[in-house]
This record gives C-alpha cells, structure tokens and sequence, in this order.
C-alpha cells in the first residue's frame, strides 16, 4: 500500500543497547508443592483442505474479536528461557502452583524456550511474586516487570536422568528438498496447493509467539506510555503470512493524546522468535520506534494498514481456496525472483494477493465479491469513512452468501497464470473495489488501485522489464500446465511436475522440456499454444477426460 510522506522521525530507545537496564527474573523450582497441570491442549490451524472452499458453514469470527482474543492471550502469557536439561513433568509442577495453565509449548532458538499461558492473568503476578531479580549496579532499571523469565535449576545434575524428551515446536518452513518431495508424491495439484498452504502459513505456536511479542513490547512501552497498546498489521494477521515473515506492528497512543508511533520489526529478537536463525535474548535488543508527527495524516496511515489487514483477512476466510491460490502464486513469484525483500522495481506480495483476489472476482460465479459488493451488505456500525475516502465494507462475515463456484484449484491456477499472461497492462488497470478492468490513469507499467486510497497505485514501483518477465513467465507455467494434462509423469518417475515444475527456474524448465519433447524453442511453442487456445475459445472445448481447456479472457 502507497504510504503517504510522515516527515521527521525520531529514534526513542526503549531497551538497553549493549549493556542490559533491566534482566530477566530469575526463578529456581526447588522441589515445590503444587498439583500438575493438566489438559495442556494444542490448537492448530486451519489447514484450508477443502476442495471448493464453501463447505464450511461454521460461524465465523470478525476481526476484531480474533484480534481481541489474541491480545488477551497473549496478557496472559509467559516467555521462559529454560537449560537444556530440564524435567517437563517437574517444570509444568512448580508453574502450576502459580495457578492453571491453560496451554504450553517448546521451541528452540539457540536454546530452550517455553511459551506459557496462564487461564487467569492473576498467575503471573504471583509468578513474578516468586522470581529473583538480579542487583543492578550502575545500570538504570525500566519501571516494569518483565513476563520474560530465565530459569536456573539448583540442581541440575537430579534432572538430568529423570528428564523425557521435550518435543519442540518447528518454527521453520520445509527446505527446497522437502518441499518437492512433499509436492511430487501428493495425488493431485489441488493436493500439491493444499500441501504448499500446510506447510508455509504460520502455525498456531508461531501465531502466539507474535502476538506475545507485541505483549511484551507492549509492557515495555506501557513504562512511558500509560494505557498504550502494541497491535500487529500486516502478514501476521490477515492470514496470509507465511513462516519467517516479518511482524509489522505499531504503537498506539490513540487513549492517550491521538499519537501513533509506528515500527517495522525485523531484527535478531524476532528472527531468534520466528525462523529459529537466532538467540533469543531481550537483553541487547534495541528497539527502534519512529515517531510520526502527531497529527491527523499519520492516525489515517495506521486506520488504513488495519483496515486493509482486515479486508484480507475477510478475502481469506470467505473460501479456502484464496490462501492456497495466494500461498502458491507467491511461492511461484519468489522462485523466479519476481519478489524480494529488498525494496525496489519488483512486484509485491501485497500487489499479487490483490491480482489473485480480482482474478478470482472474474470467475463465473464469482468467487470473491467485489469491495463495493462488500460496502453495500454493511451495516451503520460498520461505516468508516477516513479523510474523504470511504472504508466501509461488512465486518461480519456470516452475512457474507457464501460463492456457488465450485472449480478446482487446478484449474484456477491454469487460468490464473493464462489470464495475466494476456491480460492488456498497456492499457487497463486493475480494480477490486468495483471486480472490473479499467483504463489505467497514468502511463504506469502496471497498475492496481489502491482499495480504499482509489487515486493511488499500490504498484507504482513495478517496472516495465520486471512487469514483462511475470508475464513470459506466466504464459511459460500456463503452458506446463497444459502440456501435464496430455503427459503427466507419475508420482514413482520421481520427476517434478504439476506445481513442482512451476517452482523449478525458468531456464530449467525450458532444458528439461526441450530435451523431453525434443521440439521448438519455448517462446514458439507457447506462442502457437496460445493461438490454438484462442481458435477454440468460442468453442467451450473440453478435454476427453472431461476437464475443460485454458479459457482465454480478451
């Protein structure tokens, strides 16, 4: 999303930089009464398995309520740095005496860690009641208590052969290796999408561990700034996220004056929390917030980052085939190096989410409904209107008729990549707000309207050479995909094929191609595809098997 200029920026330094102001409480279980927590369960996530994605009639939650129950969760949870030699069984004892524990797991990043959440916040307080905090000499204390605690046994050497093997939480995505292994031996690509989805989104442990990172951020700033919440944006919350990605959150002061400080978290604490490269350690960790000029542009910037998180979080939960479309499409774009994350002429993730959410707005019935579609079910409760620009849409997602469109992801894919390989970028744009294509305003290579600021082009960066090459590329992959259909290698072949192929380089793919089928250069033969795909465009082919051909969208 375009982001508007916020003039100065000031550095505010929350936590020590080289030498700690605060430490970590330390607490030393010592052979304590207590009675052993039980019913420690594991939520896991939805895995959006099904195949038309309208079969899932539950209520579904809004936003704000996921976004609540997040955050009070996440108040009632702990972060423990714990020795590698440490009895489960003993560990849950000693904190249960502290109160109920309603769930818990491990992950490892450099050492041990336990994520902890207390039923009841009161827990926690009589945890802190109960820990140690080393004297500080020179150094000034933050006026708060941390909910990060460091664990030391008093003797280490009586656990060591009592202790069972503590099942840690992967916080990594699957490597290249796995991943094709996974993808090559699945049934179909349907299988293939659903299993890249699987494998990539955030897990639920992962999910906590964002959201009580935002917690304890938050406790820290609450030291300046009373009644201040620390929410996350972006990629964490809209359900399109993937393991790794960067946690995007913001401090807001709007109870307390109006002000939003805004920061963009990447650095080694998160990394250490969420892809498991590095030590965990809050210590040496600096926080680096950006102070916007407290006025009424910068709160706008904020409202419209929520606002466009929930809007994709409402795409994403109206059909389980979105997520395992976008999942896909973006794994595709970062294998061909049309994404990065180094800022620059490339394509975005935000702008291909927004290309496959208007690409499945042109199925016949629609998939997805049109934003305007959206504004027009919403209630007087739901009215928001920022700066002149209108941000009303539904928030409640029961009263969304579910899509009667019942095509297979396979096909989706196929004519995703077909439709954008011939779509007329010289001369249209694209408008999810209205579900249309319409004659691009400026002379941009590729232009997307922004959803709710309608006179910017959240694609603004994307060059010409960049925009040519997804589409070489995409007609490429619609061309794979149509020649599977006539040859497809069976799963024991050990050969890639279906999204496995898609993923593979370019150039691999033409050899590999051009030595199989021993016929013109690539660029010929998905010319002719194309033409012989339009000749019979008028005729609504279909495939002996039944399967119906690439359509092709003029």
């Amino acid at each position: 999303m375009a982001v508007r200029g916020v003039g100065r920026l000031t550095c505010l330094s929350l936590c020590a930089q080289r030498n700690a102001r605060f430490q970590r409480p330390v607490f030393r279980p010592l052979s304590c009464p207590g009675t052993v927590a039980a019913d420690f369960r594991r939520e896991e996530q939805p895995s959006g398995s099904a195949a038309t994605g309208s079969e899932d009639r539950s209520p579904k939650k809004r936003f704000t309520e996921v976004q609540k129950e997040r955050r009070e969760q996440a108040q009632r949870t702990v972060l423990i740095h714990c020795p590698n030699k440490i009895s489960e069984k003993k560990f849950l004892k000693y904190l249960s005496q502290h109160g109920p524990i309603n769930n818990h797991f491990f992950y490892e990043s450099f050492g041990l860690y336990a994520v902890v959440e207390f039923c009841q916040k009161e827990s926690i307080c009589s945890l802190q009641n109960g820990t140690h905090t080393p004297s500080m000499v020179t150094e000034a204390a933050i006026p708060f208590r941390s909910r990060f605690f460091n664990l030391k046994l008093k003797n280490p050497s009586n656990q060591t052969s009592e202790r069972p093997c503590i099942q840690s939480s992967n916080q990594l995505p699957p490597s290249s290796k796995k991943l094709f292994e996974l993808l090559c031996y699945a049934e179909s690509i349907d299988d293939q999408l659903n299993t890249l989805l699987k494998e990539f989104q955030l897990t639920e442990e992962n999910t906590r561990l964002r959201y009580l990172t935002c917690s304890l951020i938050e406790d820290i700033a609450a030291a300046y700034f009373p009644d201040c919440a620390v929410r996350p944006f972006g990629s964490s919350v809209n359900t399109f996220g993937k393991l790794g990605c960067d946690l995007d959150m913001f401090l807001d002061l709007d109870e307390i004056g109006k002000l939003t400080l805004k920061f963009h978290c990447d650095c080694q604490f998160l990394k250490g929390c969420f892809n498991g490269n590095k030590c965990i350690d809050i210590r040496p960790f600096t926080l680096n917030f950006m102070l916007l000029i407290p006025n009424a542009s910068d709160y706008f910037i904020m409202v419209i980052a929520l606002k466009s998180s929930e809007l994709l979080y409402i795409y994403g939960a109206l059909d389980s085939r979105v997520r395992a479309l976008v999942f896909s499409v973006r794994c595709w774009a970062r294998a061909h190096s049309l994404t990065t994350s180094i800022p620059g002429a490339w394509i975005t993730n935000f702008s291909l989410t927004v290309m496959v959410i208007f690409f499945l707005q042109q199925r016949s019935p629609p998939i997805l409904p049109t934003l305007d579609s959206l504004k027009t079910l919403a209630d007087a409760e739901d009215k928001c209107i920022i700066e002149g620009n209108n941000c009303t849409f539904i928030r409640d997602l029961n009263k969304i008729k579910p899509s009667e469109n019942t095509e297979t992801l396979e096909l989706l894919l196929k004519e995703f990549f077909e439709y954008f390989g011939n779509f007329a970028f010289n001369k249209n744009s694209i408008n999810i707000r209205q579900g249309r294509e319409q004659n691009k305003p400026d002379s941009s290579p590729l232009h997307i309207q922004n959803p709710f600021e309608t006179s910017l082009n959240i694609s603004k960066n994307v060059s010409q050479s960049q925009l040519q090459k997804f589409v070489d590329l995409a007609r490429e992959s619609a061309w794979i995909l149509q020649e599977e259909d006539k040859d497809r290698p069976s799963p024991s072949s050990n050969q890639p094929w279906g999204l496995a192929a898609l993923l593979l380089s370019s150039v691999t793919n033409s050899k590999s191609l051009a030595k199989k089928k021993n016929k013109r250069p690539a660029s010929e033969r998905i010319r002719s595809l194309l033409d012989s795909i339009k000749s019979n465009s008028t005729e609504n082919a279909t495939t002996a098997n039944g399967k119906r051909t690439i359509s092709t969208h003029t």
